[in-house]
This record gives structure tokens, sequence and C-alpha cells, in this order.
């Protein structure tokens, strides 16, 4: 594996380790050439998924790209980064084990935002406020009324 610091051609496995839900495997590497420490993680992937845009546009299914999301959403919000990773994974889960060869981002989406809303609900709103493409004030207050109204049927307190 290239060096992400230097671009050294080979680099050494000091420690290798599964990580908490036995979903990857989490290897500390090393470089030789500048000595520099870092982390990556090997996954399986049992087919390529292709994800339909609204647009119509077909891209390949990405990971990062739903971890890279809930981390904006979640950016400054006490969520511990092991329960994002294990809701990542979730939707992972669901989207391979979905059987289908193209997934609508609709449904990725809409993944990504029951995954949210149980992590931080200020991370989810902030999710929904592009997701669902918020163009104005009034969007935040609709949306912001239904949740505290799904909350109170739901006898639970809000965040």
């Amino acid at each position: 594996m290239r060096c992400p610091h230097c671009n050294h051609n080979d680099t050494q496995v000091k420690d290798s380790r599964p990580t908490d839900d036995n979903t990857a495997i989490r290897r500390r590497r090393q470089c030789p050439s500048c000595g520099a420490r870092f982390t990556t993680f090997e996954r399986v992937y049992l087919r390529e998924i292709t994800v339909v845009k609204s647009n119509g546009r077909r891209e390949l299914f990405d990971r990062d790209k739903i971890e890279r999301s809930m981390s904006i959403a979640l950016r400054k919000r006490p969520v511990e980064e092991r329960k994002v990773e294990a809701a990542v994974n979730g939707i992972v889960r669901r989207v391979e084990q979905s059987g289908e060869a193209e997934v609508s981002s609709e449904l990725i989406g809409s993944y990504v935002m029951e995954a949210l809303e149980g992590l931080d609900k200020v991370g989810y709103v902030r999710f929904a406020s592009v997701y669902r493409n918020f163009r104005e004030a009034k969007d935040f207050e609709d949306f912001i009324g239904s949740l505290a109204e799904k909350t109170r049927s739901n006898g639970r307190r809000s965040d």
C-alpha cells in the first residue's frame, strides 16, 4: 500500500485487528521511508452496486460518501464515532442485503435519515435540510414541527 504522506510504494503492517462489529479489518501501517503511521480498513464487497441518482445518472455505490455525509451532519455534535461507524455499517449492510444491482439514491438517503434520527436530532435536521432541499426558513419550521409532533405522539422528550 502506498504511503499517503510521501507516496512511497510499500508500507509495513504493524498491527491488525477486527473492528468492533467485525465488518472490517483495521490495519495500522508504517512507512519505512518517512516513518509516518496511518490506518487502513479492509472490507468485503460482495458485488458492485450502482446508485441511480434522481436525475437518472448512475455511479458506483461508495460507502465513504455515506460516512462523509453523516460526519458533516454530525459535525460538532456529541455523537461517538463508533456509533456513526455502526450506523454506516448498518446502512451498507441494508443496501448489500437488498440483493439489487441498482439502488436509488432516495432509498439510501432514507436509510441515512433513519440512522441520523436515532443518533442526533440536530444532525437529522441538518441532513434533511440538504436531502430534502430546504429553500427557506418555513421549510425548517415545517420539518421541525412534524418532528416535534412525531416525538409527542411517541411519548418521548425531544433533544
